[in-house]
């Protein structure tokens, strides 16, 4: 068995966030490099944390000797080529989402994973909140019966800010957007949850604030969405007779943040809220009736949307995963999670170019 991991990290946003307080706290890992497209951000991170190894060259982290796990926490249309690259020199890899900039894109990493004794994961962190996994054993074992409808909204009002600033968040090239920021997690979501795959989508994208100022000052064109909504149809598994399913996704709506998943069953119905809180009622009661969860740690100083608390969980569970020389983890999205979801993002923008359900 290995004794530690050593861990780099490309990014300095959620990496710096969430990610490395999380490895951190877990035991028998240690953060070996740090890099960013800023060397400023690199080094304010590196020293924040005391990261011995902080570079603007990210390739430096890709490659370095003492770095056994690289997580990619970089705009999507550097997925591709940081992953390929790491799996190359040998890495395990935890890639954000979405995964990709299309499907050809995740084949192409999917393809160059396999035959690698390493680790390719997508961080769908929100599958390891306690709450979440007390569902998914109550959903298995019949706790509302067949599932006939999922749901799903999601709002985060911060972006209905005007003055927020203009980044790639705001650039369809980089792979900004509700869409892929989002519903990939609500996808992921699905597929986990139900144990099946979505069959057919219908999409909506809008652009609510359509021009931001940047760094400079300079007026931009939005060219991403705010607001992604979705119609599903799920095919038929051990959960789902017929199943169909609506995904309401706003960064403008407020007044407050909301990330909750219902589901509708023919014995009852299920819900779970941000944190991972835990709702049921039986068919013909009139009431939500809280279930008792470990709402599990967060990570101190950062905004409580219970991605955080997934991160906790799925942070140690990768550095056994490694040390004990494993290429799989229980629960965790793997790449092959990764492909089925960027189909249904695919899928998602033709409907929404076309105005036509997409059949899958």
């Amino acid at each position: 068995m290995k004794d530690n991991v050593g861990i780099g990290i490309i990014g300095t946003g959620f990496a710096r966030k969430v990610q490395i307080p999380a490895f951190l706290a877990a035991k028998n890992c240690e953060i070996i490099s740090v890099a960013s497209g800023s060397l400023t951000n690199a080094q304010t991170t590196a020293d924040e944390f005391g990261i011995g190894h902080f570079t603007d060259n990210w390739r430096e982290t890709g490659s370095h000797d003492n770095v056994d796990l690289v997580c990619i926490t970089t705009p999507p249309n550097l997925h591709k080529e940081m992953t390929l690259f790491a799996l190359e020199h040998g890495k395990h890899v935890l890639c954000e989402k979405p995964m990709a900039m299309n499907v050809a894109e995740a084949h192409e990493m999917m393809d160059a994973a396999k035959g690698k004794s390493l680790l390719a994961l997508i961080d769908h962190e929100l599958r390891f909140q306690p709450g979440r996994q007390k569902a998914f054993e109550m959903l298995r074992s019949g706790g509302i019966g067949k599932i006939r409808h999922a749901k799903y909204i999601f709002q985060a009002p911060h972006r209905g800010d005007p003055n927020l600033p203009w980044n790639w968040w705001s650039d369809i090239g980089q792979g900004g957007g509700a869409l892929g920021a989002i519903n990939s997690h609500i996808i992921d979501s699905f597929h986990w949850f139900l144990g099946t795959e979505i069959s057919s989508v219908f999409c909506q994208l809008q652009t609510h604030i359509k021009e931001r100022r940047d760094a400079s000052g300079q007026t931009l064109p939005v060219t991403t969405d705010d607001e992604a909504n979705m119609l599903l149809r799920f095919a038929d598994s051990d959960l789902t007779r017929d199943a169909t399913g609506i995904v309401s996704v706003s960064m403008t709506e407020g007044p407050r943040y909301k990330n909750r998943i219902e589901f509708y069953g023919n014995d009852g119905a299920m819900r779970i809220d941000h944190r991972g809180d835990l709702f049921t009622t039986k068919a013909g009661e009139d009431d939500w009736r809280e279930i008792d969860v470990e709402m599990g740690k967060i990570v101190e100083g950062v905004a409580d949307t219970g991605f955080s608390r997934g991160f906790m969980n799925f942070a140690p569970e990768i550095i056994k995963a490694i040390r004990e020389g494993r290429t799989a983890i229980e629960n965790a999205a793997a790449f092959e999670d990764g492909l089925k979801i960027q189909k249904i993002l695919d899928a998602a923008r033709e409907s929404n170019a076309t105005n036509c359900t997409v059949i899958l």
